[in-house]
């Protein structure tokens, strides 16, 4: 549909449901979670393994059709890690692989559809084994990865970066700059005299910003009735 039939009480009461979904079902599986965790759609958020951390504010959006998945892989000589900052997004469809160790920044940025992977898991000449083919991956503080970009194992990007959509990104990137293409190269710097505004600083009072939000969709939503709203589910029109 086209609009948000549901009254303001309704989507709230879904608003709940879905964080304590999250609170009993979802963050029991993060080796460690910070607070004020915003989960969309939580049960499409999928942890296979151990050594999974995510810092406070961190945003996950989901879609049925487009789940996020966080895989580690532990051997008999090795664990994987992935360990996520503070204030972190990440959107639909992203998944991370760790075989060795994936660390990703605060504020970092993640579109959706974005495939991130600390290893090749086969080797070129034994492809029964992983052998060597596993490097560490480092996305600095506050990193910014456009929609289906794909990066993999040794590569390190630097602090404020943004990577153009549908990238791969196969040798490092420093920071400050905007890179893209296959494999991604640098294709301009950032302005060193212009201020970066911060995901961190949208979440500067949280209780405050959740407080605002409430407010919008009340407004937004204040001539919804539950009459209508259960109208638009079983007959709905083209105006809806």
């Amino acid at each position: 549909m086209r609009k948000d039939h549901r009254p303001f009480w309704v989507k709230q009461l879904h608003l709940r449901y879905q964080r304590a979904w999250a609170r009993h079902f979802l963050e029991p599986q993060f080796e460690s979670v910070g607070p004020h965790l915003d989960a969309g759609h939580p049960k499409y958020v999928s942890l296979y393994g151990p050594n999974i951390s995510l810092g406070r504010c961190a945003t996950l959006r989901t879609t049925p059709a487009y789940p996020i998945t966080f895989t580690v892989w532990t051997s008999a000589d090795r664990e994987g890690r992935i360990d996520m900052g503070d204030y972190v997004l990440i959107s639909p469809g992203t998944r991370i692989l760790s075989s060795e160790h994936v660390t990703i920044g605060d504020n970092t940025m993640i579109a959706g559809e974005v495939y991130i992977s600390d290893s090749d898991w086969h080797h070129v000449y034994d492809r029964t084994s992983e052998q060597d083919a596993h490097k560490p991956i480092v996305l600095e503080k506050n990193v910014w990865l456009g929609y289906g970009v794909k990066v993999c194992k040794g590569v390190t990007i630097g602090e404020n970066s943004v990577i153009g959509a549908g990238s791969v990104v196969s040798k490092s990137i420093p920071a400050n700059v905007i890179a893209a293409g296959n494999p991604a190269r640098v294709v301009r710097e950032l302005d060193p005299e212009r201020d970066i505004r911060k995901r961190q600083d949208l979440y500067a009072d949280p209780e405050a910003l959740e407080a605002e939000m409430s407010k919008l969709e009340r407004y937004f939503l204040r001539d919804n009735s539950f009459l209508s709203w259960l109208r638009a589910l079983v007959a709905p029109s083209k105006a809806d």
